[in-house]
């Protein structure tokens, strides 16, 4: 699924930056040093605020017209973000993803006997090796 949002842009002062946020995002914000950093951090921001959203069951907000943004300086623009929900979730999402590996045939054995969920061991091993436990 494809989004299209406005994104309202804002030059940092003293630098080349930009702030951005999303009018139909309430709270999404971000900010890039430079204006081709800027639209990757607004693209990152906007389909994880989407994501979040569709993952609690909730619809993606409808999006407002780009050139219904007003600005609010001269130097102020509105843009349209493409945000392409369903790479974003694959890479990011908390959809379970079928992994295939391979384990030697007698352990098998003895996990199968004990009830072990292997979707649960490989879960909990992960989060230990990459150090993501609280």
């Amino acid at each position: 699924m494809k989004l299209v949002y406005p994104a309202y842009f804002t030059p940092l002062e003293k630098s080349d930056g930009y702030c951005v946020t999303f009018p139909d995002l309430p709270g999404c914000v971000t900010q890039g040093k430079n204006l081709a950093e800027a639209i990757e951090m607004a693209t990152d921001a906007a389909s994880g605020w989407v994501l979040d959203e569709l993952e609690d069951g909730k619809s993606a907000p409808k999006a407002s017209k780009v050139n219904e943004i007003k600005v609010e300086q001269d130097c102020d623009f509105v843009n349209a973000i493409v945000l392409d929900m369903d790479a974003y979730s694959e890479k990011y999402g908390n959809k379970a993803i079928r992994k295939n590996c391979t384990i030697p045939a007698w352990l098998n054995t003895i996990a199968e006997k004990s009830n072990v969920n292997f979707s649960a061991v490989l879960q909990s091993a992960l989060i230990e090796k990459l150090g993501l436990g609280t």
